[in-house]
């Protein structure tokens, strides 16, 4: 990816080189949605100071995690990008590790879409309970709980293309994979009428919501636990084909992919700001901060990344899908002070 543009003196201050380091480029891992975000900051900060241009890695925001927690020193990452917040699980990993001081840098929001192939037919008819019914191992029909053996869109929502069912959903290393449980499966099995059933059935509460959760497992459903270039690549290969994005790649391949609209809102820039598209969630990085002072830069990416010229409503990251956070000011100061989790705010 290849972006250039200036910057203004204030996002750029104070980034001369500090002293030599055993490894002198900041290292960063985790997730694919982050990642587009992350490659142009690295690269204008590349561009833009006298710090060499960190190293950008994707692999899912679990995979991401999971390396950050692998300890303190140079053949550790710096940072690890995340589209969900660190897991309590993750952090007493973490720290089990000696990884006990840990910078939560929230750079934004981003929507999940829903895309198909261009030339496929039209998906402008979703809610949540179309999309539960089309994967969910368990549905309802005829007012019975039931295997899902459900082939078309048009069986349980006129609405949709006879089409047949083809969904290529995040694996569950990506952070992508927890919101569109939590926000599109559970809140369609709730919808539909499966999880009170269950219930009724004797499961717990606790026990039905991991139910709403089991997607079938006859190829109608497939786990994508590459990136999103992945997904890109399933759909180009079959026309009825359903992919989950996050909005900043749906908007980078939109002479492929087609996106549908969720409660019958189209998913922009502007209805995630507004809050009217429902599937939508905050955006993350977390930095080792035992290695600031040590890597050279690592402190000074941070704030690069999360200054008014790059993550600002106005800034370049907003042009590839990034919503601002309106708190963005108090995310600065924090890093700025290197406020740790768990700290007094």
């Amino acid at each position: 990816m290849s972006v250039k543009f200036s910057v203004s003196a204030l996002a750029i201050a104070a980034v001369s080189a500090t002293a030599a380091a055993a490894r002198d480029n900041v290292q960063v891992a985790g997730s694919s949605t982050v990642l587009p975000y992350a490659s142009i900051v690295a690269e204008a900060f590349g561009e833009n100071t006298d710090f060499p241009t960190p190293v950008i890695e994707s692999g899912g925001s679990s995979s991401g995690l999971k390396r950050f927690c692998e300890g303190v020193g140079e053949n550790t990452i710096d940072i690890a990008n995340s589209s969900r917040p660190i897991r309590e699980g993750e952090v007493a990993a973490c720290a089990e590790a000696g990884v006990t001081d840990i910078i939560e840098v929230r750079i934004g929001y981003d929507g999940i879409v829903f895309a198909s192939q261009q030339s496929g037919p039209a998906f402008d008819a979703f809610v949540p309970s179309d999309i539960y019914n089309a994967i969910g191992a368990k549905v309802m029909k005829d007012g019975a709980l039931v295997d899902n053996d459900f082939q078309n869109w048009s069986e349980f929502n006129a609405d949709l293309p006879d089409a047949e069912i083809a969904m290529f959903i995040p694996g569950t290393k990506h952070g992508t994979r927890e919101v569109f449980e939590e926000q599109v499966l559970l809140a369609g099995c709730e919808a539909t009428g499966a999880m009170e059933a269950m219930v009724a059935g004797g499961m717990s509460e606790d026990d039905a919501e991991d139910a709403c959760l089991d997607v079938r497992q006859d190829g109608k459903s497939v786990d994508i636990d590459g990136d999103y270039t992945e997904t890109l690549a399933r759909i180009d290969a079959n026309t009825n084909g359903i992919g989950v994005f996050g909005l900043a790649f749906y908007e980078n391949n939109t002479d492929k992919l087609k996106v549908a609209t969720m409660s019958g809102i189209e998913p922009t820039t502007d209805t995630i700001a507004s809050g009217e598209y429902p599937v939508s969630r905050p955006l993350f990085f977390y930095v080792k901060k035992a290695h600031i002072g040590v890597i050279p830069g690592l402190k000074e990416y941070a704030q690069f990344f999360i200054s008014d010229d790059l993550a600002g409503a106005n800034g370049p990251l907003a042009n590839y899908g990034l919503v601002s956070d309106p708190e963005l000011a108090k995310t600065q100061q924090m890093v700025a002070d290197e406020k740790i989790m768990g700290a007094d705010m």
